[in-house]
């Protein structure tokens, strides 16, 4: 099998990318390097089952020659700054959006029916059944970055109905590991790296949320991918039954870094406009395939801490 890999220099991307080459699959990394790093795609260099090609995703004929002999792809390119949506609104509409609609369309172009989007928890807003299935009815959105995803997945169910695509979504909570390289763990690291006396906190650290270690989420996603069906779109939550609060988040990183900074708040329990207070996904109809997460939300804070230690380079704004 050859797949593309937009986003494929990012943290998931290049993790999913090692992944499929190590199990014989060929892949085409597609990506802007706006966020995606050259260094994580190291494994790969000179590897003949990988091609790495650096292109836009609303670049319609740089995706349509990239996709010549692929049988797949996986579209994880995005803009997932959720925090900042409100401050630059048509960002989420054209790299979310857009975007998945210019990969659909190149897909038709190229003959390619079969595709795995990176959806996100965030599409269920705040809703009011915790654990939360696929199936629970959506609230009003709550930001950008959900309203942009949500709408990709309607682009993904529709191309499914209209032309026979294999569709699988998966809604991501937030994802923790080697390459992690954007969210909290990394703003508090890099924060008290700067100074370890103090740190700032958005919200009132009582934010709740499940985290998946990364391998775990790569290997759901190989899962789904190759059971794919013409003609179908799916949606699969992808988490851990465990959840998390911020205030715990600093204790570990704290400890991790024998300090013990003095911590301010400012809000109360959403840190921004779109910050859900808690996520927390039913993973039920993941965990029917067969598939359940191998490390717990502590031993995935601890990998991530344990990477940034030994790859400090990632905190260099040129770097990152």
């Amino acid at each position: 099998m050859r797949a593309l890999i937009t986003g494929g220099a990012g943290f998931i991307g290049s993790n999913l990318a090692d992944a499929l080459v190590a199990r014989g699959d060929e892949v085409v990394i597609y990506d802007n390097f706006s966020t995606g790093q050259r260094r994580f795609l190291e494994n790969l260099d000179g590897d003949p089952k990988a091609t790495i090609i650096e292109g836009d995703i609303l670049d319609d004929d740089a995706l349509v020659r990239a996709l010549a002999g692929c049988h797949q792809v996986v579209h994880l390119a995005a803009n997932a700054d959720v925090r900042h949506g409100l401050e630059r609104p048509r960002v989420d509409l054209e790299q979310n959006t857009i975007g998945t609609f210019t990969v659909l369309s190149a897909m038709r172009q190229a003959g390619v029916d079969r595709i795995l989007f990176s959806s996100t928890g965030s599409v269920y807003g705040e809703p009011e059944v915790f654990p939360t299935p696929e199936d629970c009815p959506f609230p009003r959105q709550t930001s950008l970055y959900g309203a942009s995803k949500l709408a990709g997945e309607g682009l993904i169910q529709a191309f499914c109905e209209g032309y026979g695509f294999a569709g699988v979504i998966c809604r991501f909570v937030s994802i923790l590991g080697e390459r992690y390289t954007h969210g909290h763990l990394f703003d508090f690291y890099r924060s008290l790296m700067a100074d370890p006396t103090t740190l700032h906190v958005l919200g009132n650290g009582k934010q709740t949320k499940s985290y998946l270690y990364v391998g775990d989420c790569v290997r759901a996603m190989l899962l789904l991918i190759d059971g794919a069906e013409p003609g179908t779109c799916r949606a699969f939550n992808l988490g851990t039954d465990e959840t998390t609060d911020v205030d715990e988040s600093v204790r570990r990183i704290s400890s991790h870094m024998g300090i013990e900074p003095v911590v301010s708040y400012a809000g109360d329990e959403r840190g921004w406009v779109g910050d859900s207070p808690l996520i927390h996904l039913d993973c039920s109809s993941l965990r029917s395939r067969g598939w359940s997460p191998a490390l717990t939300i502590e031993e995935s804070v601890a990998r991530t801490l344990d990477w940034f230690d030994e790859n400090r380079w990632v905190f260099d704004e040129r770097g990152h």
